[in-house]
């Protein structure tokens, strides 16, 4: 999973500050249908909506904002309608996934949910109501315009050949690129903690099996994954490859629908879980899940444990609590990621985190892409420098305490062919890709039913054939 997906605070309101509009400020408009593209109608307040939104983003319409808006969003249907015809799908796990990861980061930027919810005048089932269908759709959009141009290759012969003929003020600008390499420590729960957390599942079995609830009630009450506990607790058709390993295999152990799992420990917490139905190599269950708090204490704890690991680091002194094992003449941070850090998706690569994009991977990050607290850590770092330990919340929504080392930093520049053959093999890749998706909406306006408002007529489209 992408799970890194990046926002400034407009673009992270943006989808809900569109419904917002929609619902609000968007009263005073009086509706009408202004395009029908296929069966789908495009209306007034639709243009105004998107207005507003490129105006909360700071976007700049190409054009005339009365006649491009309309067609973006004429556009954006052709896809969607597409992506429907082709059954691409877009899993509810994906759903609750991207939409928690766009809360977590408005309540990053905001302060706390109660803000959140006093600045949108909503509750947070409503931010995410009003979350879930849009990011449906543009996933599904994207789904589409991915399987367009997923056949598209380019050679390094038409990668230099593109370089060589593109005037010097016409190179692109290569922001600055870091490499950074991360420690993380998970803080410890404590047992205590752990035990109120199994005896109140233990409790909630209990009840489901007396008959004085039901699983679904009390999944809507308790559990604290707050997408399917809106559902009672119910998660779509999966396969096991994309579930937590533990929680895939008492899932999938299960036969009958009247029976409440064994708890079970996954890295997101504890959960009990109940059958609902199996197709081939796919499940469909419903899941309590509880969170164990973790304390101030642990996290105080492990934020100075990772203290003596950084000071170690930067005096090339061995830890008191491994001396009497550690054998190398000097401890380097790639030394200190073997012993301490929690994070297996780096551990095994020296800590070097990754940057995965549609582009492939890499490990050069744009600060603008780093999670907010690692690019604050090393903003003022030297090459080779470790910073203080800090905390942060990890992408399956637990407190991760951490320092990180800036391994390197390539300063912006103008491209060149030798150091950012990558950079211009993907502006090559982009504008192959953009002009397939250009000529495929041309050609799809061509057998599609279009009726628009007589003073659109005149408009000057980015795309031809609107006008028939």
């Amino acid at each position: 999973m992408n799970k890194r997906l990046q926002f400034l605070l407009v673009s992270l309101f943006a989808v809900v500050t569109l419904a917002q509009a929609q619902n609000d400020s968007l009263r005073a408009v009086v509706d009408e249908v202004i395009w029908v593209v296929g069966d789908e109608a495009i209306l007034k307040s639709d243009v105004e909506a998107m207005r507003i939104q490129g105006q909360q983003e700071g976007l700049r319409w190409a054009g005339d904002p009365d006649c491009s808006i309309p067609e973006q969003i004429a556009v954006q249907k052709l896809f969607l309608n597409q992506a429907i015809t082709d059954s691409i799908e877009v899993t509810e796990s994906e759903i609750s996934q991207g939409v928690e990861q766009y809360i977590e980061q408005m309540i990053s930027v905001i302060g706390s949910r109660e803000k959140l919810e006093e600045y949108q005048k909503k509750s947070m089932s409503q931010i995410r109501a009003d979350l879930r269908e849009s990011y449906r759709e543009r996933q599904m959009v994207q789904g589409m315009q991915q399987k367009l141009t997923g056949n598209i290759t380019v050679s390094p012969a038409e990668v230099r050949r593109y370089f060589r003929d593109l005037p010097q003020d016409s190179l692109p600008f290569v922001p600055t690129e870091v490499e950074v390499q991360i420690i993380t420590q998970i803080p410890r729960v404590e047992q205590e903690e752990i035990n109120r957390i199994k005896e109140e599942l233990r409790d909630y079995t209990d009840r489901i099996n007396k008959g004085e609830s039901t699983f679904q009630t009390l999944a809507r009450f308790y559990s604290e994954d707050p997408n399917s506990a809106r559902r009672g607790g119910e998660l779509d058709y999966m396969g096991r490859s994309v579930l937590d390993p533990a929680f895939a295999n008492v899932a999938f152990s299960l036969t009958d629908p009247k029976k409440v799992s064994k708890i079970v420990e996954s890295e997101f917490g504890f959960h009990i879980i109940q059958l609902i139905d199996k197709r081939g190599e796919k499940i469909k269950v419903r899941h309590i899940l509880r969170k164990p708090v973790v304390s101030e204490e642990s996290i105080t704890k492990a934020l100075s444990r990772l203290d003596s690991v950084a000071n170690a680091i930067r005096t090339d002194s061995v830890p008191e609590l491994i001396k009497q094992y550690y054998k190398g003449e000097h401890f380097t941070f790639e030394d200190a990621v073997s012993i301490y850090s929690d994070d297996k998706d780096t551990r095994n690569n020296n800590g070097l985190m990754a940057n995965v994009t549609q582009d492939g991977r890499t490990s050069r990050f744009k600060m603008a892409e780093l999670p907010s607290e690692v690019a604050k850590a090393i903003e003022h770092l030297e090459v080779g420098g470790v910073s203080a330990p800090f905390q942060m919340i990890n992408e399956r929504g637990k407190i991760v305490c951490a320092i990180v080392k800036l391994k390197n930093r390539v300063e912006g520049h103008k491209a060149t062919i030798t150091e950012d053959f990558q950079i211009m093999k993907n502006v090559v890749m982009a504008k192959l890709r953009e002009k397939k998706l250009h000529e495929w909406v041309v050609n799809r306006i061509k057998s599609t039913y279009v009726h628009i408002n007589d003073r659109y007529r005149d408009c000057k489209f980015e795309y031809e054939g609107w006008v028939k």
